[in-house]
């Protein structure tokens, strides 16, 4: 049974920083794809950034890039998203997630992509 858990969200000022967790159970986390999402009330799951099984690729969305960074630690079975210069309209519930793959290079950018899922954290830019 793979689970995912995220930690590190909460409230902050706008330009400010945040660094998530997901902490991956079960499986090794060298075995996926892994991808931050987040949601906003009223809005549909929009991706933020992706990483490849080989760690190669990494794909950001373009109102995210030069901001936010994925990393992972595979001692920890940690996968982690640094968030700087946050901004109010970053505020959403933030959700990691694992795809099954090969070793490829691979980043799904797709929620329906996506095999396992965290519970999901809150993060909130206040102006």
């Amino acid at each position: 049974q793979v689970q995912l858990v995220e930690s590190g969200g909460g409230l902050v000022q706008a330009g400010g920083s945040l660094r998530l967790a997901c902490a991956v159970s079960g499986q090794t986390i060298s075995n996926y794809a892994m991808g931050w999402f987040r949601q906003a009330p009223g809005n549909e799951r929009e991706f933020v950034v992706g990483i490849s099984r080989s760690g190669a690729t990494i794909i950001h969305a373009d109102d995210v890039k030069g901001r936010f960074t994925i990393s992972r630690d595979n001692d920890k079975n940690t996968e982690y998203l640094q968030m700087s210069s946050l901004k109010p309209e970053d505020t959403a519930v933030y959700y990691c997630a694992a795809k099954i793959t090969p070793p490829t290079d691979n980043v799904q950018i797709v929620p329906i992509a996506y095999d396992y899922w965290g519970q999901g954290t809150q993060v909130t830019v206040s102006s």
